[in-house]
């Protein structure tokens, strides 16, 4: 059998949706002739925690740690923090007006610590990994980013020793939706530039997760790139749990951003609400996941916070559980410059849930082709209150009549066991 090593930052413990890719990668990899060996920090600083993803972890997975340097605990005591505060999703802030030491944060962010805050784990990284495979072979090095500083542990272990190298991208580099928001300097964009056209010419494969990220990447290095999207694994979905409920639940999984604030909805429910007694008592709305001040407020503003549950995180099992039963999943893409590109990774759990998709987005998205594609739910665009309005009066009659909206047609092509066979074909080629 073959053998990969995987450099990710996120590995359990770490929850989260950056660590489900290659978490289940890894799970499937030696049902198609590799082995996986992880190379991920010892000491890493988690947006959260989720010790439910361990028993996807194989025993006879090998797992490498080195201590990693960051310079967060400096951040939180700059912004006066507790040390044992949780560093939040990007740019999702719980004030109305971020503090001048937050904003100074996020310009040495951008400016100092290129391409990211793991910068300092490169160079110890290498010195260690150069050590390790001089002692154990392995027929392919896989990097998986953001953080992108993974890219370039790879990039300079593939220059040591002649290895192949994947270098898969789970988020775009330059194109990011908070780039612009870094606030950096002339020289410091041109070197995250100069560094992400370094990854993208010199690995030997480049992985992408959306068909819009890949035309991204092609602006930037013209060459041959692999689209794998994100996906479910259906050994974590219930076999058994009871639907039908009393009440019309719409969930949103994730956190709820400045970019994911849905205004025209929380609107659109507020007319539904006023005008429809029986909707407005047996409406529930779940946001799993941090929520950002401004969707707190915007959802204060539209006079349906009584119906709203906020839950800051739940285990991914437990996640699962929520998807299955709720009456609507709600999918946000970001209100960004690359929005048609987002496709998140909760797209792919909501198919596997088979229960009815609302998404706000732009129409000619590629989430959007992907939900046309399985017919797995409605979509409308931001502004479109009217197709809102019509689109939550549909789905809930389907509510009340148990009526089944949608076929969800060719999901298992997105199952993680088939998304790892195309991994493996890719390693294969190389």
């Amino acid at each position: 059998m073959k053998k990969a090593l995987i450099i990710t930052y996120y590995w359990p413990p770490s929850g989260g949706a950056g660590v489900q890719r290659w978490l289940k990668f890894a799970k499937y990899l030696q049902d198609y002739g590799w082995e996986p060996a992880i190379y991920t920090p010892e000491n890493p600083e988690y947006p959260a925690v989720d010790h439910s993803l361990e028993k996807d972890i194989a025993d006879n997975i090998t797992v490498l740690k080195t201590k990693i340097k960051e310079p967060y605990n400096l951040y939180k005591r700059f912004v006066g923090r507790k040390k044992s505060d949780q560093i939040k999703s990007a740019f999702l802030s719980e004030k109305k007006t971020p503090a001048l030491a937050e904003k100074i944060s996020v310009w040495i962010r951008g400016n100092f610590f290129i391409p990211d805050a793991r910068v300092f784990w490169i160079k110890p990284s290498v010195k260690y990994l150069i050590e390790y495979l001089s002692l154990y072979s392995v027929d392919a090095i896989i990097s998986t980013g953001p953080p992108h500083s993974m890219h370039m542990i790879a990039l300079k272990v593939h220059q040591k020793t002649g290895l192949p190298w994947v270098a898969d991208f789970r988020d775009p580099w330059t194109h990011i939706d908070y780039y612009k928001d870094l606030k950096l300097t002339a020289f410091a964009d041109r070197k995250h530039h100069k560094l992400e056209k370094q990854v993208l010419s010199k690995a030997n494969r480049v992985v992408v997760v959306s068909q819009g990220m890949k035309s991204a990447f092609e602006t930037i290095h013209k060459r041959h790139y692999d689209v794998i999207t994100n996906g479910f694994d259906d050994e974590d979905i219930p076999k058994e749990i009871q639907i039908k409920s009393n009440r019309f639940t719409i969930a949103h999984i994730g956190s709820l951003t400045k970019s994911r604030n849905p205004e025209t909805l929380w609107l659109a429910l507020n007319k539904i609400t006023n005008q429809n007694k029986q909707f407005a008592q047996e409406l529930e709305i779940k946001i799993i996941g941090k929520a950002d001040w401004v969707a707190r407020e915007a959802i204060r503003n539209a006079g349906i916070e009584k119906y709203v549950e906020y839950i800051d995180y739940l285990p991914h099992d437990m996640v699962v559980q929520e998807q299955v039963a709720a009456g609507v999943l709600l999918l946000i893409i970001n209100r960004t410059e690359n929005a048609k590109m987002i496709v998140t990774g909760k797209l792919f759990e909501y198919l596997a849930a088979r229960r009815p998709i609302l998404c706000i987005g732009p129409a000619d998205g590629d989430a959007s082709a992907i939900i046309r594609q399985t017919d797995s739910g409605l979509i409308a665009d931001y502004d479109d209150q009217t197709l809102i309005e019509s689109h939550l009066e549909r789905l809930y009659n389907a509510f009340l009549t148990e009526k089944q909206l949608f076929q969800y047609r060719n999901i298992e092509s997105y199952t993680r066991k088939n998304l790892t066979k195309e991994l493996a074909v890719i390693l294969d080629s190389i």
